[in-house]
């Protein structure tokens, strides 16, 4: 009986940076391409049949994604010593955790008098509001409780175990189209009704209170890379001006957002050209705005060499930022390789620094050559009802209003805070709120682009590693603390 061979997957790199400077490492990248595509016609090393294969390249003498067996990789680097053999890791959207349920009431059916039958509705006409989130907790402390998704009609069905029940909290978390909602210490009874606030785009939240009355030029002939998701191409409030898929197996061309909705978000806050009532504005609407899509369709979690991949072909384009609201906890060289060489091209990642509640920055914030971004809000920028409300937490500004959002993470990396709590902007089918270092990051992209495209001497610089510490620079010089303390503010936020 034959054992079938046990593939795992890797990225091959040069021994130093994501594209290769000395001919050795060119040449073996070379030959894994020339050696995919024409097996019979290599002797010198030909490619084992049963233990190497080719996935994805980025270019002839770039990167490669394989697929290796053990003995495939051995035979590998006893032929080509000098490439980097690195393992894949994966990355999330940098948003704010939802508390979860972690132990569900004891019941054994989910229906009739054990279960409590709420509805949720618009405030504004009482239409059934689809696809909501809510979440009930009879012990919050020890996260007990039930959670369910509301229907066509707007019904959802909470196995409580009860028709009636004592709730120390209740949330309930819209897709889109309205803010969140929480309750607290109250009784729960089914057939009760959930109204919740529709959005009014009019509404001044921490973007619009920090970075007002953007106009449509803000930011023009700067290149700005988002590495997320994908962006909404029929927004009628953002342009995207190409991209490239980088997920390997789907088509390069299908750069727009893959369902999840976060780039959607993450664009808005840098580029919505919207007027309100009717759409949104962003901090920089006259940038160009590329979309990288990293993420598979469907998928909240992007590989190393997608985002490698798309860092290295964002250089390519020209971009002079690029925006990364996601994160991990692994100190990876991939990453950190594509990273290095962006700002030795002359462009400056912005990254989050990820949302686990004041723990360490993530990766690929957490290595230093990129800008490190925390979050934070202020209160009077969302609604007294909605879920951000209860999270307001310590340590507060000089301003008592603005505080340290209690998700983000911190650390010495941090080089700027930016507003993340409670964001409205741009989302698939409409607009919706978002919380996390996601949206901080990306408000801070925002406001690089408006303070360079001022500043044509640094537009005007050769792209090399002086092009990119003079943008971090500027950045730095135009930012002013709140208060809250040097590793959780860096330098704090631009002021314009």
């Amino acid at each position: 009986m034959s054992i079938e061979p046990k593939y795992e997957r890797y990225i091959i790199l040069p021994p130093r940076g994501f594209r290769p400077i000395d001919v050795e490492s060119r040449a073996s990248l070379l030959w894994i391409d020339q050696a995919a595509a024409n097996p019979a016609e290599t002797t010198d090393f030909p490619l084992p049949a049963e233990g190497f294969r080719l996935i994805d390249s980025v270019a002839p003498d770039g990167p490669k994604l394989v697929d290796m067996t053990s003995e495939g990789r051995l035979l590998f680097r006893k032929n080509f010593p000098g490439p980097r053999i690195l393992p894949l890791t994966y990355y999330r959207p940098a948003l704010a955790p939802r508390p979860r349920v972690q132990s569900l009431i004891d019941t054994a059916a989910s229906h009739g008098s054990s279960a409590i039958v709420v509805r949720v509705v618009s405030q504004a006409d009482g239409e059934p509001i689809a696809g909501a989130t809510v979440v009930a907790f009879t012990d919050f402390t020890g996260r007990l409780g039930a959670k369910g998704v509301t229907d066509s009609s707007g019904f959802v069905t909470l196995a409580l175990g009860s028709s009636r029940v004592e709730l120390d909290r209740l949330y309930t978390y819209p897709r889109r189209g309205y803010w969140s909602d929480v309750r607290r210490e109250f009784a729960l009874t089914s057939g009760a009704t959930i109204a919740l606030e529709p959005l009014d785009l009019n509404y001044i939240d921490a973007i619009r209170f920090f970075f007002p009355n953007a106009t449509l030029s803000d930011g023009a002939n700067v290149v700005v890379g988002l590495i997320d998701t994908g962006i909404d191409l029929n927004h009628p409030d953002l342009e995207v001006q190409g991209g490239l898929n980088t997920v390997p197996g789907e088509d390069p061309e299908t750069y727009g957002d893959n369902g999840v909705g976060h780039g959607t978000h993450v664009a808005g806050i840098i580029a919505a050209r919207g007027t309100p009532p009717r759409g949104l504005r962003g901090i920089a609407p006259g940038v160009v705005l590329k979309s990288y899509r990293v993420f598979p369709q469907g998928s909240d979690a992007a590989s190393n060499y997608a985002i490698s991949k798309a860092i290295d072909r964002a250089v390519q384009d020209g971009c002079d930022l690029i925006n990364l609201s996601l994160g991990g906890p692994v100190n990876d060289p991939a990453l950190l390789s594509a990273v290095n060489d962006a700002r030795a091209e002359g462009t400056l990642p912005i990254v989050a620094a990820g949302d686990d509640f004041r723990g360490p920055v993530k990766y690929p914030a957490a290595d230093g050559a990129s800008v490190a971004i925390s979050a934070m809000g202020r209160i009077g920028t969302f609604p007294a009802s909605s879920v951000e409300a209860v999270e307001v937490a310590p340590p507060f500004g000089v301003d008592p209003a603005d505080f340290l959002a209690d998700f983000t993470n911190v650390g010495p990396q941090i080089a700027i805070v930016g507003p993340g709590v409670a964001i409205l902007s741009t989302f698939t089918g409409g607009y919706a709120v978002l919380s996390g270092t996601s949206q901080a990051c990306a408000a801070i992209t925002a406001a690089t682009a408006k303070i360079l495209a001022e500043n044509t001497a640094i537009m005007a610089m050769p792209r090399d590693q002086n092009r990119s510490n003079a943008i971090a620079r500027i950045l730095y010089q135009s930012a002013k603390p709140f208060g809250f303390g040097a590793e959780e503010e860096g330098h704090g936020t631009p002021r314009f």
